[in-house]
């Protein structure tokens, strides 16, 4: 049975951005409920290619009975390695729409989402050791802390980790709404839905390694695509954005890149076009929507 995905975001602006030709073989890395990669598909020709990824299992059930396309059960930070296993080297263009699905989200026992009662879970890999159980309860002050101020962005995180250690010294926290409740004092209820959306994502990113595999994922991107391939991708926090904007800008994540004695930088991708979000038609019809930011980039 298939499962329902919402609208992609950005659909016709993220796959124009790959410049599609006819024959060229393509990777979709975060297939999901299969959007993106059906209008791939849609502008490829008979020998064209598109690979596309997803860790999550619930995915496979939405896999497209087309013989150019492959869908390959594993998380993007793999992505070399299993294009090397299906005996391609280099490929045309590679797009990314980052973040958690919308399935993902209205799946209530899969502990994405602040509005369901369900168990803490959050794991796009469902086959995954580390859950946002285990976050919660077993990792130390100082973890938590780190974690919700970095992948949260919250000042009060301080409070927060110490707060949950308290709690949990009398009871494990097993549930959205026991989390909740432990947290209630440091949710005003003017920024509550805010708030709540901060520390859940900020957990969600550390149950799934979320920026480490964003970084593993870009760093292979100029070795897998031809000169003159795009990348095209979406981010929705600026966690992910900052790290794709300087990536494209300076083939790093840190740093400035070094000059040569002309004052010229060697980097592997230059970027097309300028930023692109989300019209107010599209937010308003599709509520992910709303943080959306694309980028292309073009390798050189």
């Amino acid at each position: 049975m298939m499962k329902m995905y919402h609208n992609p975001v950005l659909l016709k602006e993220t796959v124009d951005g790959l410049a599609i030709k006819e024959d060229g073989i393509y990777v979709d890395v975060t297939f999901g409920g299969g959007g993106h990669s059906k209008e791939i598909l849609s502008r490829l020709g008979d020998e064209g290619k598109l690979f596309a990824f997803d860790q999550d299992k619930d995915a496979l059930e939405n896999a497209i009975d087309d013989s150019r396309f492959t869908l390959i059960n594993q998380n993007f930070r793999f992505l070399k390695r299993y294009l090397k296993f299906y005996g391609v080297k280099e490929v045309d263009g590679i797009l990314g729409d980052f973040g958690v699905s919308s399935h993902q989200f209205d799946e209530g026992s899969r502990g994405f989402s602040t509005r369901f009662e369900g168990l803490l879970d959050m794991r796009m890999d469902q086959t995954g050791a580390l859950s946002a159980y285990h976050v919660i309860n077993d990792y130390d002050e100082e973890s938590l802390r780190e974690m919700f101020f970095q992948y949260g962005e919250l000042r009060n995180a301080y409070q927060l980790a110490s707060t949950i250690v308290n709690a949990r010294a009398n009871e494990a926290i097993k549930t959205s709404e026991q989390l909740k409740e432990v947290l209630r004092k440091h949710l005003p209820q003017h920024k509550k839905n805010k708030l709540l959306a901060q520390i859940y994502q900020a957990i969600r990113i550390e149950v799934n390694q979320e920026i480490e595999a964003l970084k593993e994922f870009l760093m292979q991107v100029p070795e897998v695509l031809i000169k003159g391939g795009r990348l095209s991708v979406i981010s929705y926090h600026s966690l992910e954005d900052r790290l794709v904007k300087r990536f494209i800008r300076n083939g790093m994540f840190e740093g400035e890149p070094e000059k040569d004695m002309f004052g010229r930088v060697d980097v592997p991708l230059k970027k097309v076009g300028g930023l692109i979000v989300p019209t107010a038609v599209e937010i308003a019809e599709n509520n992910r929507a709303r943080s959306a930011k694309l980028r292309v980039a073009e390798k050189l």
